[in-house]
């Protein structure tokens, strides 16, 4: 599952450079009785919250956790500054020069977007593919690690979040598919410059309808963002169903670890057990 994160280290290369089934609920997270869990790693051990706003992936995640399902794999892909992503079921016998990232359980798990849940620093979230409904890998994760962001990285999210929006809202449109398919064959060919273009194009277009309702970043996001970090540009496209909230030290002695040309640490970074803590 290369694909999990189609352009976000290109996007991830540009915030660097900067910073030297939707629910509309509020801005207030729903902290009762959240259930928690022990990530116990070769690094070092994570206690993570599992949030009541996203039942589907909070149950799917404590499911294959009590079955022991994460038990001895491989953080996979590491990228410093972005986040730590594990899960792959193909990892846990993995040889050293093997590829990782297309394992998964035979389902996937329907999206869960909230706008009281974003991706700040710990946060926990669901790899995907490129699914139209941006539904969830069953099994793979990643936890954010980010950076500390100013407005001209936030203000580069928020637009980054309306073009994603606005390739959405014509996705049925059949006068738009042109526009659609040149920005998908762009995205494949990894040419970075046309698809910023065209994608720039397919938002001045949304930008003009009457229906199109563009993404402004709540005021608490940017603080959070400002104060602790995160990675913006994967708000609203991507499912965050929990967080760090003790060992996140441990969270970056992963990040910091060596990796080889395709992201996956030199050296095995390992999920020993996952525990559900009474």
């Amino acid at each position: 599952m290369n694909s999990l994160f189609k352009f976000t280290f290109f996007s991830f290369l540009i915030i660097s450079f900067l910073s030297c089934t939707e629910q509309e609920k509020p801005l207030n997270p729903q902290k009762e009785n959240r259930k928690k869990i022990e990530m116990i790693t070769n690094y070092g051990t994570m206690i993570i919250e599992l949030y009541n706003e996203t039942p589907l992936h909070r149950d799917n995640f404590l499911n294959l956790a009590n079955n022991k399902a994460y038990d001895s794999l491989l953080f996979h892909r590491v990228i410093n500054k972005f986040m730590i992503q594990g899960g792959d079921p193909d990892s846990r016998n993995a040889q050293i020069n093997d590829t990782l990232g297309n394992g998964d359980a035979p389902y996937m798990v329907k999206a869960e977007f909230n706008n009281a849940l974003f991706h700040k620093r710990g946060a926990l979230a669901a790899a995907r593919d490129n699914n139209p409904e941006k539904a969830s890998s069953a099994m793979q994760f990643y936890i954010v690690q980010g950076i500390i962001c100013n407005d001209s990285i936030l203000d580069v999210a928020e637009k980054f979040t309306n073009r994603n929006k606005a390739r959405e809202f014509y996705k049925s449109d059949f006068e738009k598919k042109p526009l659609l398919d040149s920005i998908e064959n762009a995205m494949d060919g990894r040419n970075f410059e046309h698809y910023n273009v065209l994608m720039d194009s397919i938002l001045n277009l949304a930008l003009k309808e009457e229906n199109y309702k563009p993404y402004v970043m709540p005021k608490e996001y940017r603080t959070v963002y400002k104060s602790i970090g995160g990675y913006p540009k994967l708000d609203q496209n991507y499912t965050v169903f929990g967080e760090v909230i003790k060992g996140i030290a441990v969270l970056d002695s992963i990040a910091n670890v060596k990796t080889d040309d395709f992201d996956r640490p030199i050296n095995n970074v390992r999920i020993q057990a996952i525990k559900l803590l009474k």
